[in-house]
């Protein structure tokens, strides 16, 4: 862990009143970026992200959005896609995209002496990508071969059905990788679309770590990002809820274990609830071998090896997701003991014990994700992409540590309400409906 690493994860234990390392940079284009400067290892890590992801997939073309992102870096500009991958790894610069439910983001990492080189590459994946008919053919064909081997797969197909059924009739419902049929109907306009409405600096939230000054910094902004465009219009996602609860639903796979996917209410990441939310969470299910799922259903009655669950926000919904695996004739018994696991936590809470362990586990273990400078930088990203302002990392931890019994079971009403669940098994399990 290099000094700003340490700095920046010491800043994360210290009241709500101490100062973070993260600085605000503009750029004359109008981009600002979060910015922690290290100039102890002469390296630079960039991440950044655009509002609008899979959501925004024409209907019947579910999968246009993660395709760009994949071939934002198969050719830009007078470069081939060998060529452009060739210029990536003669400098060992690390580029790098990816496209979720809400936003498509991205990643650079460089030698601050090839910073230029690497910032020249980065503005010409963004604003000029070629989509050469071969390299979407290519990854066409990639995404294809994926899905075929997906659908052997029991849990992806449970987690497809899962948010089908959670989201029916909303952007949310369909895969964001999309489907055999909507995968091979996307063409060479519905991606150049996506790309005008979503790579813009409208929605763009950029965050820097490393061997980079203020100046510099600017200077970089506007190269990489002030040729952009603003995006174009994005379609309105409504607003909606887990739906479905109380009903099982069953995927038809012949396996010896039945996979599950469980899910209701949740708390959006902005909502005062959250952090309550959060920590309950992990007493029930994310506290990997301390929750008490995991003690009920594995460690107690071996009914399977692993079972967890935690918080799903997107902009339009939030949701608690739970999954576990076990023998198709114990899925009735385990989601029994799953069911009465929340029926205690509703009617009775943790004990002051559980509550005090989580808090002091949760606010111990928060360093752990700042010990890169690319860790770092995409921390910085989704706080600044969630709205929650730059001084939360000097005041999360202080936020768990202050959750009392009256928040937990605030939470967990907002929560379990009546302890209902969406479940939906991939399998054959033989005492499920």
């Amino acid at each position: 862990m290099n000094s700003v690493e340490a700095n920046l994860v010491d800043t994360t234990a210290r009241s709500a009143n101490a100062p973070t390392l993260a600085l605000p940079v503009a750029a004359a284009a109008g981009i600002e970026a979060w910015h922690v400067e290290s100039p102890v290892v002469p390296m630079i890590a960039l991440a950044f992200t655009f509002e609008g992801g899979a959501a925004q997939d024409p209907e019947g073309k579910g999968g246009v959005a993660q395709m760009l992102a994949r071939l934002l870096d198969e050719g830009a500009g007078d470069l081939s896609s060998d060529a452009f991958q060739e210029r990536l790894a003669a400098r060992a610069i690390e580029l790098s995209f990816h496209a979720g439910a809400d936003a498509v983001g991205g990643s650079l990492k460089m030698l601050v002496k090839h910073a230029d080189e690497a910032i020249d590459l980065l503005a010409l994946a963004l604003a000029k990508p070629r989509f050469d008919p071969d390299a979407i053919e290519r990854v066409r064909a990639q995404t294809l071969a994926g899905l075929r081997y997906q659908q052997n797969d029991p849990g992806v197909m449970a987690s497809r059905r899962f948010f089908a059924e959670a989201y029916a009739g909303h952007p949310y419902a369909r895969p964001s990788s999309g489907t055999p049929e909507s995968i091979a109907a996307i063409t060479r306009d519905d991606l150049v679309a996506m790309h005008r409405r979503i790579i813009g600096r409208g929605g763009l939230k950029v965050a820097a770590v490393g061997a980079i000054d203020a100046d510099r910094l600017a200077d970089a902004l506007n190269r990489a990002f002030g040729v952009l465009d603003e995006a174009g219009p994005l379609n309105a996602v409504p607003q909606t809820q887990v739906g479905q609860l109380g009903r099982r639903v069953v995927v038809d796979i012949d396996v010896p274990q039945s996979v599950l996917r469980f899910g209701m209410g949740g708390v959006p990441w902005k909502d005062p609830d959250f952090i309550p939310a959060y920590v309950l969470n992990h007493i029930l299910g994310g506290g990997s071998f301390t929750s008490r799922l995991f003690q009920e259903v594995r460690e107690k009655r071996g009914l399977a090896y692993s079972v967890g669950t935690s918080l799903v926000s997107h902009r339009a919904s939030a949701m608690t997701w739970g999954y576990t695996a076990t023998k198709n004739e114990r899925v009735g018994e385990a989601l029994s003991v799953i069911g009465d696991e929340i029926g205690r936590l509703i009617s009775d809470g943790p004990s002051d014990e559980e509550l005090q362990k989580a808090k002091d586990y949760l606010t111990g273990s928060y360093a752990l994700g700042f010990d890169t400078s690319t860790k770092i930088a995409h921390q910085l990203v989704q706080i600044s992409f969630e709205g929650l302002g730059m001084d939360y990392f000097a005041r999360r931890n202080e936020m768990v540590t202050n959750v009392t019994q009256a928040d937990i079971r605030r939470a967990g009403a907002r929560t379990f309400a009546d302890g209902k669940m969406l479940v939906v098994a991939a399998g054959r399990p033989t005492d499920f409906l």
